[in-house]
């Protein structure tokens, strides 16, 4: 953790919804002029498309049928927690991009499923904001939750986070729903193991739950709206949080434990904008006072 270059991981599974959380924190940095570097956690996956591709082809040969992008082994791990390590001291690191989709291959002019460059990132920035599966991941041989000042988890019930990755690799990526399948049972071992634990060490978590039926979610033909969901929101530490003024600011919301708010889904925006806005500018005030 660092005063002067404070860090922001947010974590959470694909298809749990980290990018739409992206998006809420750049209106906020917007709004109160903060600069932030960024890092996506696919730009640290250890192999790009192809490559992957063989890995786990070799490993399933070997026995191993479960090798997935959730295992540390598929990712470069070390060089992460050395960024967050770096950037905490001098305020600099390094990121790059993993290309997903068309738009981004003639953005980048490279194939889809590959890797830019490496480079550094623009300097005089306020603070390093990272967006993936690991933001917060934790094993014997590295600790990325204490580097970071704020941790947020983004974590839909499972059956809505299966119904979100079908319905985005289905539509964005071209992926069959047999497919998704099957890469949602190869990871399954490394979710259990490597990202549930990270939402035990975050501060925030956000959880959609859908109010509708999702009892199958491989044959949900659309995604629960907001309005058919509720939102639940963990502070791992109540204390300081103003809660009868967030429930007077979010309609509809109320208390079910002494340290989570429930609120309608459609006030997810809203909720984030009250309760991360004030967070991000006591980063910024204590990064002044230190600097």
């Amino acid at each position: 953790m660092s005063a002067k270059h404070p860090i922001i991981a947010i974590t959470g599974s694909s298809g749990a919804g980290t990018t739409s959380v992206k998006d809420i924190f750049d209106q906020i940095f917007r709004r109160e002029q903060v600069e932030a570097a960024y890092i996506e956690g696919d730009a640290f996956h250890r192999y790009d498309r192809d490559a992957m591709r063989l890995k786990m082809a070799s490993a399933a040969a070997e026995g191993i049928p479960d090798f997935s992008h959730f295992s540390p082994e598929a990712n470069l791990l070390e060089d992460l927690e050395a960024v967050f390590e770096e950037y905490g001291r001098k305020g600099t690191g390094r990121t790059r991009h993993y290309v997903h989709n068309e738009t981004e291959m003639s953005e980048h002019g490279l194939a889809e499923g590959k890797f830019t460059d490496w480079r550094p990132f623009k300097e005089g920035s306020d603070l390093l904001f990272y967006e993936g599966l690991h933001g917060c991941v934790k094993t014997d041989r590295i600790d990325l939750a204490r580097h970071a000042d704020l941790k947020i988890g983004v974590v839909p019930v499972i059956n809505l986070e299966w119904i979100q990755k079908i319905h985005r690799d289905r539509s964005t990526r071209g992926y069959s729903t047999e497919a998704v399948m099957d890469t949602i049972l190869r990871r399954m071992p490394d979710y259990v193991k490597y990202i549930c634990p990270q939402f035990a060490l975050t501060d925030i978590n956000f959880q959609r739950v859908p109010i509708v039926d999702t009892s199958n979610p491989f044959i949900a033909r659309w995604i629960p709206t907001p309005d058919e969901s509720m939102i639940v929101i963990r502070f791992a530490n109540p204390r300081g949080i103003d809660f009868p003024y967030l429930m007077s600011m979010i309609p509809h919301s109320f208390m079910s434990r002494a340290n989570c708010i429930v609120a309608p889904g459609g006030k997810l925006d809203l909720a984030m904008q009250l309760i991360l806005t004030p967070l991000i500018l006591k980063l910024m005030e204590r990064k002044r006072r230190a600097s």
